[in-house]
Order: structure tokens, then C-alpha cells, then sequence
């Protein structure tokens, strides 16, 4: 079941450009206080072998996937240290912990993020602040891949609401029992 958030605000911006993170952070803190939570959700990816991919699909995913996380991280926490609590999550995928020959162009990116965001946990926890990493194995249940996919039964896919249901319970997770690498996939997944 869904949870109402009380007082959720949004904003976007091109994270791999530290300008557009730093003022879009600025504003997000002058129209409404400081972050309390950190979702970073946006993902850079493109497929293909070593040898058939554009080095520069690579490096521009690692801008998006890596860069963007240290950017915003390096811009809420400030705030976060200072109040004692926060919390910064982190969508991922299996990407993050296996190489397959056709995510040559992908995979380095989230394993990449995956180890800076435990580097921000280790780092941010002793200070109040809850990081942590969400791998999610499974095809998320958007019109575009319904449409790729439209042989796919129902429970094939992963609903947002249940995504945003486990980052709401890590939100809310008690100090004495914090989680870092946290695994979702449908009931039906061949892991």
C-alpha cells in the first residue's frame, strides 16, 4: 500500500552539471528548508559490448550516475550533518554488482555508484545521517516498457508504488537498525 508524504517537494536538473545541481539545491532550500531526504533516482545507460560501445556513452553515464550523486550528496549534506539526521537513497540496479558482456556501456557506472554511496555511508552514518543503496532487479512497470515488453505478464513487472513504498520504510528506518544494500524484485524474478 502506498504512503501519503506529507509535504513532498521535487525539483530536476541535468545532474551531471554542478552549476544546475548547486543553484537547484539552492533554490529547493530557499523555497522550502533544507532537504530532509535525498532520492537519487536518475540514471544514465546504454547497452553494447566493450568493443561495440561509443566511449563516451560510457563516460557520459558516469557523469549522470556517479557525478551527480557527489554532487547532490555534497549539497544536502551540509544541512544533514548539521541537524544530526537525513537521509540520502539510491536507486540501483543488479548493474551495480555483475558485469554482463551487454551493459559494458552501463554496469562500471552503477558499481561505480554503488561504491561511492557506501564510501558517503560510511562516511555520513556516525553523523546522524541514513545512506543508502537500493538495487532494483527487475523491469520497472512504465508505459515505455509495456510496450516493449507487452508479452509480459503483469507480476514481470516492478511497480513504482512498491519502489517508493521501500524508500519511504528506509526513511523511516530506527538508528539501531539502518540498512545500506537493500535488494527488490518481483516474487517471480529468475535471480
Amino acid at each position: 500500500m502506498a504512503q501519503e508524504l506529507p509535504d513532498v517537494h521535487a525539483a530536476t536538473c541535468d545532474v551531471s552539471d554542478e552549476n544546475q545541481v548547486r543553484t537547484v539545491v539552492a533554490d529547493v532550500k530557499r523555497r522550502f528548508g533544507a532537504a530532509e531526504v535525498l532520492v537519487h533516482n536518475a540514471v544514465g545507460g546504454g547497452w553494447g559490448s566493450f568493443r561495440e560501445i561509443d566511449p563516451k556513452m560510457l563516460k557520459g553515464n558516469f557523469e549522470v550516475n556517479v557525478m551527480g550523486l557527489l554532487y547532490l550528496a555534497r549539497e544536502v549534506a551540509p544541512d544533514m550533518i548539521d541537524r544530526g539526521k537525513g537521509a540520502i537513497l539510491v536507486t540501483g540496479n543488479t548493474s551495480s554488482i555483475r558485469g554482463k558482456a551487454n551493459f559494458a556501456g552501463f554496469a562500471p557506472t552503477k558499481a561505480a555508484q554503488r561504491i561511492l554511496a557506501e564510501s558517503i555511508a560510511r562516511d555520513m552514518g556516525p553523523l546522524g545521517v541514513h545512506v543508502a543503496y537500493v538495487l532494483i532487479d527487475a523491469v520497472i512497470d512504465t508505459p515505455r516498457m509495456r510496450a516493449r515488453m507487452s508479452d509480459k505478464p503483469d507480476e514481470f513487472f516492478i511497480k513504482p508504488a512498491a519502489i517508493a513504498d521501500e524508500l519511504y520504510h528506509l526513511y523511516g528506518q530506527k538508528r539501531s537498525a539502518w540498512s545500506f544494500l537493500t535488494e527488490l524484485r518481483p516474487f517471480g524474478e529468475n535471480w
